[in-house]
Parts: C-alpha cells; structure tokens; sequence
C-alpha cells in the first residue's frame, strides 16, 4: 500500500467498476448475445448497448467520487456524486478485518476489505476493491491501529490449525441428505416415466426441484473448498472459497455456541461437522452477499471426532471435556418423540450447558454460561399432562439455541432456577481482572 493512502486521500482500484457490475455485465453478454445473433433484431441490440455503456459511465463516475483514507485514528471512506455520504469508521471500535476476492477480482489480482464494526448500524464497511496485496497490507495497519500499535506492525504470525481435506469435503457434501435425496426423485421421475410415458409432459416441472436440491452440495463445495483455519493472537483465522475467496477473523470472545453434527451417512466414516455462532451485526444491505452465512462459519466442514475435540479446545477451552452423551428424558417422552426420544439429551455443569436432538442427524449444541441471554420455558397442554417441559438457553447468536427437550417437569424447573444464576456467575467472574 503507498504511504499517501494512509495519511492522504487515496482512490479504490481503476478497475474496480468492472469487478463490481462484471456480474451483471456477464448475464446481460449471455442472455442478449445469443438473442442478437439468432432474431437479427438489431433494436433489442441497441437497447442493451446502451443500458451496457450507462453502467459503465455509472461504474466509472463511482469511482471517480469516491476516495478514502486513514486519518485520526479513523477510516474515512466518501462517495457519492449528487448525495455525498461521508464514513468514519473508529478504529478502537474494529472487531475484525476480512478480505474477500469474488472470482472477477481473483482474475484481475483485487480484493474487497470489509470492516466489522461494533456498534454499527450496517454491519461493516469496505474497500471495494483494492489491489490483493494492497488488501492485505491495509488489512494489518488497520488491526494494527485498532490494537494502539505503529501503523508499520506486522500482522501477528498464525499457527496452523487445520487444512482441510478436499476430497473429503466432496465425498462429505455426496453423502449428504440432499444428495440421498436428490438420488430418491431422480429414482421416482425415472420410474414414474418409464411406467407412464405420458408423464413426459410433467418431466419439465420437476427440474426446478432436482435443480434446487441439487444446489445444496454444490453451494458448500463451492463456499468451503480449500479450508485452512489458523490461530492467531486476534482470534481464529479462516480462509476459504473455490470462486470467491474469502479470509476472515473470527474473534473467540465472541463465539456465542458451538455446533456438533453428526449425520447418519457419515458415521461409519467416523466423521462430523462442527460449527461455531458469531455474534456480529447485520450487514444491512439487502442481497449482499454472505450476510447471514457469515455469522455461522464451519471450523471443520467433514472431519474425524478427535480433530472436532482438538478444535473445540481451542474455541472453547475446557469444553471438550465434557461428558457425552449426557442424561436422556423421562421414558413417557417417547410419546411425544417416539423417533427421536432416545437422542435427546442435555447436561451442563458450572461452565457449559450441552444439548443433543436428532435421529438421523445427530446435533450436539454446546453453548458457554457466560454468554447465555436468557433461560426460558416451554410447556405446551400436551407437555403439561405428561408433566414435561422444555428448557431453552438463548444466546446473542441468531443460528442455533441449546434445547433441552420434554424433560421432567421437576428437573425443568430446577434448570430454569439454576442455569440464570450460573450464567450470572460466568458473568461475573470473567468481568474480574
């Protein structure tokens, strides 16, 4: 990065419009091309060229206006032409740093800087786009800056976690309930075809569906392709990304819980899927990319139980010790889960609190004490003359809760007393020097 960058003002990449619109320009290429060249309608050409030049002297005069910098221990970004919006981003407020590269940036070397920030209404700010190794080196000034040391510090050295395996993802992401169910329709429209050739009609209809469910495997192949997890001072670092790559900090003070899965299809293999919830803000831009999925993020997308325990100790330490399976529901349960009765199971202690659900998806739910936001209550009438009850353990997370399913209504009430009170304590206890 030039040194004018951070004290002066400084333009985002000149090719940057193109990265930003490339996708839009790519469809409008594909779908008005092959029209053009086979209706011979030149009109229908006309329009689409000049939609094509508007986007590009929008992208262009975007860029023009837009300029930021570093300056007074803020990010100031300004942009705009007839509205002006000015940002400034404190850097002591910085929760992380992530860089993103979408496939057009990866081909021309850019990269997007993205911003997260507490107490912000939108969620993160971005460079969008620099160039990569420009990216990075900003990348470390700013966390350098928000930590209170020299802007010319080093980004800290990582210690190498896990690489992921990619042929085990693939095999994984094939072995999924999508894909078992993907093969069941292909199977039944085969059958239904073949015995009634007039089905041949409705054959059209059922492709959105193999389509969609077929995209399932495809999308996590896609996202977590290449995975390497590392472990640096300002939290877990994540990289992934077949398409568009994607590196990211996920400070460990802010992992809300953590998620064991273990499906049917993968156990023989030995294998399970573990998880973490992030508390981070919305992004508050409609259609932007990754704004839910960003704050649920696979540690480790398809590995063996020992590898998860490893993980977990590192995310959560002291975790990975507690016992399993824990202590199931009462036998009149089964009445009403009689599938998946013999799954559920909760546990906690003074630290953790710990629960299972699932039949042929096993999801084991570990939420620390000290980030629980409230105990509550469920009973429904059915519950009520079983004398059964729920227990569910809310966090600042917006993925997952810890549930802990039709339990004796004695034992509820005991957790719904005693889980707020060790949770305060947790509090407490990590708020002391």
């Amino acid at each position: 990065m030039t040194g004018p960058a951070m004290a002066g003002w400084a333009r985002l990449h000149p090719l940057s419009p193109l990265v930003r619109f490339g996708r839009a320009v790519a469809v409008l290429l594909v779908a008005g091309v092959p029209r053009l060249l086979w209706s011979g309608d030149r009109t229908g050409g006309w329009i689409e060229a000049a939609v094509l030049g508007l986007g590009v002297v929008g992208g262009v005069v975007f860029w023009l206006v837009t300029r930021w910098r570093v300056h007074d221990g803020e990010l100031q970004i300004e942009t705009g032409l007839i509205r002006r919006q000015s940002i400034r981003v404190p850097l002591r407020r910085v929760q992380a740093v992530d860089v993103v590269a979408p496939l057009m940036g990866r081909l021309l070397g850019m990269a997007e800087v993205r911003v997260e920030v507490a107490g912000r209404g939108s969620g993160h700010s971005r460079l969008a786009y620099l160039r990569q190794d420009e990216a990075w080196a900003v990348r470390a000034r700013l966390l350098a800056l928000a930590h209170g040391l020299p802007e010319e510090t080093p980004a800290p050295a990582e210690q190498s976690l896990l690489v992921m395996s990619n042929g085990r993802l693939v095999a994984s992401a094939t072995l999924g309930v999508p894909t078992l169910l993907l093969v069941v329709v292909v199977v039944a429209v085969a059958i239904g075809v073949w015995s009634s050739p007039a089905l041949l009609v409705a054959l059209p209809s059922t492709l959105p569906v193999i389509v969609g469910i077929g995209a399932v495997p495809v999308r996590r192949i896609v996202a977590e392709f290449g995975l390497t997890l590392a472990e640096a001072p300002d939290g877990l670092r994540l990289r992934s990304g077949l398409l568009q790559t994607r590196a990211e900090t996920i400070p460990l003070g802010r992992v809300q819980a953590v998620r064991w899965i273990e499906p049917l299809t993968w156990r023989p293999f030995g294998w399970c899927r573990l998880e973490v919830d992030v508390a981070r803000q919305r992004s508050g831009r409609r259609g932007d990319e990754g704004d839910s999925a960003r704050v649920t993020r696979a540690l480790l997308p398809a590995g063996s139980r020992e590898e998860a325990r490893r993980l977990l100790a590192r995310v959560l330490p002291g975790a990975s010790e507690c016992p399993s399976p824990g202590s199931a529901p009462p036998r009149r349960a089964m009445l009403l889960t009689p599938l998946s009765w013999w799954a559920l199971r909760a546990w906690h202690d003074e630290r953790f609190v710990m629960t299972r659900s699932g039949r042929l998806w096993w999801t084991t739910v570990l939420v620390p004490l000290d980030k629980a936001q409230s105990v509550r209550w469920r009973q429904g009438p059915l519950h009520r003359r079983l004398r059964l009850a729920t227990i569910e353990v809310d966090t600042a997370g917006r993925n997952w809760r810890a549930v802990a399913r039709c339990r004796d209504a004695a034992e509820a009430g005991d957790l719904l007393a005693t889980l707020p009170a060790l949770a305060h304590h947790r509090r407490t206890d990590e708020a002391l020097p």
